[in-house]
């Protein structure tokens, strides 16, 4: 097994949660922390504990994102007018690889990272290979025609493990997708449960 693996693995039994809502999450089987000490009992949680918690697992949503990297997004979400814990997820949304990870181009963020970074996918008819790319509204991300036919494209497509959120506007044919809009937390479709909210008093703190 990868170190990816291991670790996304790992984070799912720490947070004692299936985090990408994968059939393959090992929290489906053991409902219980990674290592000899996973089956004690939890003791009570505190306020930094809760915010830390909310933290680590929307940033490791979104795949192999680095510390360096989510904080500077948080601090371009407190800078921008509006709700911040809005303004964050709408972020985190508006990457590249996180747009190409909605239009089920991979199966999951991990592999759209990889995907982008091997030059595979197109932003307005231009290569793009990096994963941090901001999309606009209006955007149209594609895979490069000579990509088209690779296994993880084609079984991800056909995957009835997730839908296609409204903001992402897919067309298959053609194996693009329009960014329609920034979205709003309430749409986004995270398997669990997340609270950008405690993030956002996390860093505030």
């Amino acid at each position: 097994m990868s170190k990816r693996h291991s670790a996304k693995y790992k984070l799912d039994r720490r947070m004692g949660e299936n985090i990408w809502g994968r059939p393959k999450s090992p929290i489906n089987k053991r409902a219980y922390g990674p290592g000899q000490h996973g089956q004690r009992r939890k003791q009570k949680v505190s306020d930094f504990g809760l915010q830390l918690r909310a933290k680590q697992k929307l940033k490791g949503y979104y795949g192999n994102l680095t510390e360096k990297q989510f904080s500077k997004t948080y601090e371009e979400a407190a800078r921008r007018k509006g709700n911040t814990a809005e303004n964050l997820v709408g972020l985190l949304e508006s990457r590249l690889d996180a747009v190409v990870y909605r239009a089920k181009f991979v199966p999951t963020p991990f592999a759209a990272r990889q995907f982008v970074n091997h030059g595979h996918v197109l932003v307005n008819g231009k290569r793009v290979n990096i994963p941090s790319y901001r999309v606009k509204p209006g955007d149209v991300v594609s895979v490069r025609e000579r990509s088209r036919n690779m296994a993880l494209v084609l079984e991800a497509l056909q995957s009835p493990e997730r839908d296609t959120p409204e903001y992402v506007q897919m067309d298959g044919k053609a194996m693009s997708a329009t960014f329609v809009r920034i979205p709003e937390l309430a749409e986004v479709p995270y398997p669990v449960k997340m609270e950008p909210n405690l993030v956002i008093e996390f860093y505030a703190s």
